[in-house]
């Protein structure tokens, strides 16, 4: 049977959503799902799979698998588009409710000028580090929000080997369990320019787990403001707003198509 699925993006970060509460969809098979779906000549396309469920903790439930068929913990864009899905579905009538992650429960709310916020709870940076990769010498900032994250602060964004350094910091003894790296050019205080590296997926257009980071990092070492940050990302601008537990990211979520999908015959 094939099973119906909602192709979403924010700020050009793109998932593939198969609503669980309408499909059947077999949770132990998705790994290769989302391997075979996000392949961008064979497949869907997309940076990985997002299955809406009934949570324990919240009315409703976010799993996620990236690209590589990874399980992912958090996902801010992911998330961001998940709310927009369950209201528009109807799961939800409240255009202010929260959602299970494996990272914990998060709040989101569909806001009047249709972009969507969700707060990312605590995130937290720590002391910088230096390490050698690929014969250079380079600082970061290791994060948290739900997920692991390292901020470099570059001069220039676009001529950063991305793909090198972000595929380097994957099996550096730092980071076991490989990290998303988030590449930042302070263009002001209160906006930043930002590439991501995300793992299991590679490089993205956006990232909202690493967006929150990124402020936090910026803030942390005085070159971004306490107040609101605008994060310019390839993808599309994102807002990170509050601090500390309130923490939260700000943009947009929409519907790129629907469609029908068979489970592919090898997973």
């Amino acid at each position: 049977m094939p099973v119906r699925f909602t192709k979403m993006e924010g700020a050009g970060n793109d998932y593939v959503y198969v609503d669980a509460l309408r499909e059947v969809f077999p949770d132990d098979r998705a790994p290769a799902i989302a391997r075979a779906w996000s392949d961008r000549h064979f497949g869907i396309g997309a940076d990985g799979l997002i299955v809406l469920r009934r949570g324990e903790r919240a009315p409703l439930r976010m799993l996620m698998w990236n690209a590589d068929g990874s399980r992912g913990a958090m996902c801010g864009n992911g998330i961001r588009c998940l709310a927009r899905l369950a209201f528009d579905h109807g799961h939800v009538t409240s255009t202010t409710f929260d959602v299970e992650t494996d990272a914990g429960v998060r709040r989101c709310e569909l806001l009047a000028d249709g972009t969507v916020r969700a707060a990312m709870g605590h995130v937290r940076c720590s002391a910088p580090i230096r390490l050698d990769i690929a014969g250079y010498g380079i600082e970061l900032v290791p994060g948290d929000a739900g997920n692991p994250h390292a901020v470099l602060f570059v001069k220039d964004v676009d001529s950063v080997d991305v793909t090198g350094f972000g595929t380097a910091l994957q099996t550096h003894p730092a980071f076991p369990g490989g990290v998303n790296v988030e590449f930042v050019r302070i263009v002001a205080p209160s906006v930043l320019q930002q590439r991501t590296f995300e793992r299991g997926s590679g490089e993205t257009l956006a990232c909202g787990t690493g967006a929150a980071v990124a402020a936090v990092a910026a803030r942390s070492h005085g070159f971004a403001d306490a107040g609101p940050v605008e994060v310019r990302l390839r993808g599309g601008t994102l807002r990170v707003v509050g601090d500390g537990p309130g923490l939260a990211i700000e943009g947009p979520a929409r519907t790129v198509f629907v469609g029908e999908a068979e489970l592919p015959a090898h997973c």
